[in-house]
């Protein structure tokens, strides 16, 4: 039987998970997450009720009900690094025995939607867009621990950018969930999500410092491959896709467009586009 040691499983002296500081109790099986801790508060005042509240770092998280749902929602901060933080423990307390540090016999799965910022690649995906994410693709290094099964046709994409980027190793290309898809896809355009290890030369800007690359932006605008091509940036959205598809979960990212790369474009309200999925949300999970 598999133990996790001490080293491994980190757990806090009240016997929650060492970074959320949470117990399987605090948890639901429906979490929304975001990346702004300041976004758990326009979330959960949409809750009839609050039941748990922790804050720990960046992780903030509320528990409550919504129309009779048990929610949770919870900030991750921005980044895939954090996203494998909260992923791997929130996992933990579905699927793990924290007394006896052995994994369960019978496996849970939970739904997590991610509610996030980005902005838009193309012209024609206009400043408060609401964009679903089919597929995240991953430019980050992160997965390169990780052994993540790939279909044919995510290879073949991840090939192909790494081919026209001259990038040093393929990105990795995650479907989202098709259960998740089909229950929230119908409110939101849909399209392929870039995530980037940064938000400056990752993403194609530059200000101060030279980029090694000053064609990123074109290069990935102008990518196409047999009607395939890349809608938006930001910097969660792969893992969370990974982690998911590899711990058994069901995740889905929504994201909404506050600039246009192209035009030079930004919001002037971004909150009345995230409050609008927020509600879309929480109407439909």
């Amino acid at each position: 039987m598999t133990i996790f040691s001490e080293a491994d499983l980190i757990l806090n002296n009240d016997g929650s998970v060492y970074h959320l500081n949470l117990k399987p109790e605090n948890v639901a099986e429906n979490i929304i997450i975001v990346g702004d801790p300041e976004r758990v508060f326009r979330v959960s005042k949409h809750f009839d009720d609050i039941e748990f509240e922790m804050s720990k770092r960046e992780f903030i998280t509320h528990t409550g009900t919504y129309k009779g749902k048990h929610i949770t929602v919870m900030s991750t901060g921005m980044g895939v690094d954090n996203i494998e933080i909260a992923m791997i423990e929130l996992d933990a307390l579905f699927n793990i025995d924290l007394i006896n540090r052995t994994p369960k016999d019978k496996k849970k799965s939970f739904n997590i939607i991610r509610i996030g910022t980005s902005g838009a690649i193309h012209e024609d995906l206009e400043v408060g867009a609401q964009v679903l994410s089919e597929y995240g693709i991953g430019m980050d290094n992160l997965m390169l621990y990780y052994d993540l099964d790939h279909s044919d046709f995510e290879i073949e994409i991840g090939l192909k950018l790494q081919d026209v980027l001259r990038f040093p190793f393929s990105p990795y290309v995650v479907e989202g969930s098709e259960i998740l898809k089909e229950k929230l896809g119908r409110d939101f355009i849909h399209g392929n999500t870039l995530t980037s290890p940064g938000f400056y030369a990752p993403q194609g800007r530059q200000l101060r410092i030279d980029v090694k690359n000053p064609e990123l932006l074109n290069q990935i605008t102008q990518f196409n491959h047999d009607g395939f091509r890349l809608t938006n940036f930001e910097m969660e959205t792969s893992m969370l896709y990974a982690f998911a598809k590899m711990l058994g979960h069901q995740a889905m990212s929504i994201n909404a467009i506050l600039g246009n790369r192209t035009k030079g474009t930004f919001s002037k309200n971004p909150y009345e586009i995230i409050d609008s999925i927020i509600s879309k949300v929480l109407d439909k999970i």
